[in-house]
């Protein structure tokens, strides 16, 4: 077998694997196939002979290349594409990409997501290498170039944040749709007692900065308080998959301005992440669960789905 035909071969058995590392270092699937290109395009700059351990050093050069983006994406303003949202939110087509699927079938949701998203590049990256994949503090400390006490601290830091959310949600897609469904039914309607019986007694709601804006509060604690919040609201929001996670998206005129994400556990809902930054929209997989023009409350066929509107 020629060369360039057997790394490319032993490059694809790792490709999975690459893309969850990418995943959960972006949060972006458009991203997420940048990075895994250009750690092929450094494999095939390299003298792979020289490589013991291919899978990690592959996922060394993921690592480096998603820090790198991390760290462009904090340091630049990028001022949100009028239209981009409508068009990048809800792509799912009638043929349905397996390698594309299997990534969103493996998403750590919505709200772990936004919580990332608040760590720094290096908190973020030793964060997700060590105790998502892993990766010993002696590999993670040349990416952050820090030592390995140092990328210890880093996602130790990054661990209490997260674990100090109560992010880490309920596999159970079945269960944590139709939580999110009830939901959205008692909040419509205005059944107080019928959110109390969804929620978490210690449930947070947070909210981004443009969503306060838009008249959220930041930071919600308490079920009584979270369900004062919604009691009688939500008449908009549609049940949808957000990186193929149960959720729910409010739209005005068929463009999508606010993704609801629910972390789901012991069949509660226990946080919300209102989000509503149009930048960090469009990194997102959204698919309505009911058609555009259903009635809210209306429960979809098992194919119905629908794009928002351009």
């Amino acid at each position: 077998m020629p060369e360039d035909s057997w790394l490319a071969e032993q490059f694809e058995t790792h490709r999975g694997h690459l893309r969850s590392v990418a995943y959960r270092m972006l949060g972006s699937t458009s991203e997420v196939d940048d990075a895994v290109q250009e750690s092929w395009m450094r494999l095939a700059r390299s003298e792979p002979g020289d490589v013991e351990n291919l899978r990690g050093w592959l996922t060394t050069v993921v690592a480096r290349v998603c820090l790198n983006k991390l760290s462009a994406r904090s340091s630049r303003r990028e001022e949100p594409i009028d239209g981009q949202v409508a068009e990048a939110v809800g792509n799912l087509e009638a043929g349905v990409d397996p390698e594309r699927e299997a990534l969103l079938a493996d998403s750590v949701g919505l709200a772990l997501l936004m919580v990332l998203e608040t760590l720094t590049p290096a908190e973020r990256l030793a964060f997700v290498l060590h105790d998502m994949f892993a990766v010993p503090f002696d590999e993670i400390a040349p990416i952050v170039e820090r030592s390995p006490a140092a990328a210890r601290k880093l996602a130790s830091r990054a661990r209490r944040r997260v674990h100090g959310r109560a992010t880490v949600p309920d596999t159970d897609q079945a269960r944590q749709r139709e939580l999110v469904e009830a939901f959205l039914l008692a909040s419509r309607s205005g059944e107080f007692e019928a959110l109390l019986a969804v929620l978490d007694p210690n449930i947070v709601l947070r909210a981004d900065d443009e969503a306060v804006q838009m008249g959220a509060e930041r930071e919600v604690r308490g079920s009584a308080a979270v369900a004062r919040t919604f009691c009688g609201r939500a008449q908009g929001a549609r049940p949808a998959l957000i990186n193929g996670v149960p959720g729910a998206v409010w739209a005005t005129g068929g463009r999508p301005r606010v993704v609801f994400g629910f972390t789901v556990r012991d069949r509660r809902i226990t946080s919300i992440g209102m989000l509503a930054n149009p930048k960090e929209l469009l990194r997102l997989d959204v698919v309505y669960l009911v058609p555009c023009c259903a009635e809210p409350g209306e429960r979809p066929g098992p194919r119905e789905i629908c794009r928002p509107r351009p």
